[in-house]
């Protein structure tokens, strides 16, 4: 009889295959060690992505557990729908909701959709505007908010001078047509930081009308501050009475304030008379005598939400405000 005939065995069920990596034929070390360094690389990654999705996950609860603590609160990160569609039962005013803007593209990021989604769901027709001023100047955030007024258009027959970093937590807040005066939303005894009682900065509504009676703003401020407190000044001259909002309870976690002064240094430089002039009220100038030019003007989707980006290049007469230039 023929002897039995052993079965031939697979590579894999080789006895020499069940060695410890150090001790396998010298032709599969390197292979081996090849593969062992991708799988611990890939593990490694993974391992990464997770724990700063974790911490990502912790900071924002902890943040929404913050902001949810006040009734009529919601979450900045809200993941709702973007998309609405308007019908005969939104509010008939349309609101133009100015952002000067430069260099702050991580919280425009944010503040788009955000916004877009908070005032869609309060039945507000509005569109955003970002003034994103381009030129070499300092930064003028009453020129650049004139800027917007002028074109903005028909369309829109009231605004928000709105800044870019923050957000409206507290869904009771009222932004619909402001018919009978200014509305400071973002009134001192809600927003995170300014508690002065003349402060009429942050989040301002008015009609198209009354902007007009107030002649706009005032384009001697170049740099960070005080164009807010010369405006107030502008609506009391204009006879305007200012209102703000009543039987909101969340105080001072009313609002998400986005800016990280660490991170961005505001231009509180006072240069040549500067210091001075600022708490002069501007009697001539304003919405009248704006000097720009429109560079370029952009339809944008942020996350979904629709806004329009205006860059603008503002002019300065240095025999005027020769601190429109930090050179």
């Amino acid at each position: 009889m023929f002897p039995a005939r052993r079965k031939p065995r697979l590579p894999w069920e080789d006895s020499r295959s069940r060695l410890p990596l150090g001790m396998a034929p010298r032709r599969c070390t390197v292979f081996r060690l090849f593969f062992a360094c991708l799988v611990l690389g890939f593990l490694s990654l993974l391992w990464l992505q997770l724990s700063c999705s974790g911490d990502g996950d912790r900071r924002e609860r902890a943040w929404g557990e913050e902001a949810a603590a006040a009734p009529g609160s919601q979450r900045a990160c809200d993941p709702g729908p973007v998309h609405f569609e308007e019908d005969p039962s939104w509010d008939p005013h349309r609101l133009a909701l100015l952002v000067p803007f430069r260099e702050r593209f991580e919280e425009l990021l944010v503040f788009v959709p955000y916004m877009h989604r908070f005032l869609s769901k309060k039945k507000i027709r509005h569109h955003i505007y970002i003034l994103n001023q381009v030129d070499h100047f300092r930064f003028n955030r009453a020129s650049l908010i004139n800027v917007g007024f002028l074109e903005s258009g028909n369309g829109t027959d009231y605004i928000a001078m709105h800044d870019v970093d923050l957000l409206p937590v507290n869904e009771a807040l009222d932004y619909s047509f402001p018919e009978a005066g200014p509305f400071h939303v973002a009134s001192p005894d809600l927003h995170p930081l300014y508690h002065y009682k003349t402060y009429v900065g942050g989040i301002l509504l008015l009609t198209k009308q009354h902007y007009r009676l107030c002649n706009g703003m005032s384009n001697r401020f170049w740099g960070w501050g005080r164009e807010d407190d010369e405006f107030y000044r502008r609506i009391r001259g204009a006879g305007l009475q200012l209102f703000r909002p009543s039987g909101i309870t969340t105080g001072y976690k009313t609002f998400r304030h986005l800016h990280d002064p660490a991170w961005r240094k505001r231009d509180q430089k006072r240069i040549a008379a500067q210091k001075q002039e600022q708490f002069k009220v501007d009697k001539e100038g304003g919405l009248s005598n704006v000097r720009y030019r429109v560079d370029s003007r952009t339809a944008l989707t942020v996350g979904g939400a629709p806004c329009t980006v205006l860059n603008i290049l503002l002019d300065c007469d240095p025999a005027q405000t020769p601190w429109c230039s930090s050179g």
